[in-house]
């Protein structure tokens, strides 16, 4: 994570945005009032699903459940498995 000021912020925009897109690095602003995150928009979009995703008690018991099987005891991928 990559800590700065607004008004350093502000003098390299570009660089600082390039950073979180190019290397998926988190840029933090500070300013008086608050403060703001910069992240990519795919990381954002990951983010999104990821909260989605956990907001379905379903998939999120699902995945508890998986995480619980000892991996010898997994079928492996079939990709021409009917779904």
């Amino acid at each position: 994570m990559t800590n700065t000021n607004i008004t350093v912020f502000r003098k390299n925009v570009f660089g600082f945005v390039d950073q979180a897109v190019t290397y998926g690095d988190v840029v933090n602003v500070t300013t008086k009032n608050r403060n703001a995150v910069i992240i990519s928009e795919s990381d954002y979009n990951s983010l999104l699903e990821t909260m989605h995703l956990c907001s379905i008690h379903d998939v999120e018991s699902s995945i508890e459940k998986a995480e619980a099987e000892p991996l010898d005891g997994c079928v492996p991928y079939d990709p021409e498995e009917a779904w």
